[in-house]
């Protein structure tokens, strides 16, 4: 079970990482203009977006072994659980956004993505919290 808990670790660092850059890449995509520039960052988004699914998809997987395999009890795994799936949702609300971005239509300005950007950093303390803490 160690093995399968320092994978599960290094998917959820590796998810995190591709959370915290596709944002950014989205601020500097909401400021520029110019075509080579947006055909660029757009390429970079659905790059980043395709190769950080399959890592969220793996993290979830061994996520889900290592409750099968500890078992689902205490308060602070319920409120884990919940944040996680917070987290899904915003991942998948990133593939919309790289969608929207790809087709011209992104409404939002860079200081709203900018303010985007940290809600990954804030899911992260929170389950780090959790995790060690186990403050309930």
């Amino acid at each position: 079970m160690l093995w399968l808990k320092a994978f599960h670790i290094i998917m959820v660092v590796s998810w995190f990482a591709g959370l915290f850059y596709l944002p950014r890449i989205f601020v500097n995509h909401a400021m520029v203009g110019d075509a080579a520039t947006l055909e660029r960052l757009g390429l970079m988004e659905r790059k980043l977006y395709r190769f950080v699914t399959p890592i969220a998809a793996l993290a979830l997987a061994s996520g889900l072994w290592l409750w099968f395999g500890y078992g689902f009890e205490g308060g602070w795994l319920h409120a884990k659980v919940a944040l996680v799936l917070g987290l899904v949702a915003y991942h998948l609300y990133c593939g919309h956004l790289v969608k929207e971005f790809a087709a011209g239509r992104n409404t939002r300005s860079h200081v709203w993505f900018r303010f985007f950007n940290e809600v990954p950093v804030l899911v992260l303390m929170a389950v780090v919290i959790l995790v060690v803490v186990k403050p309930f």
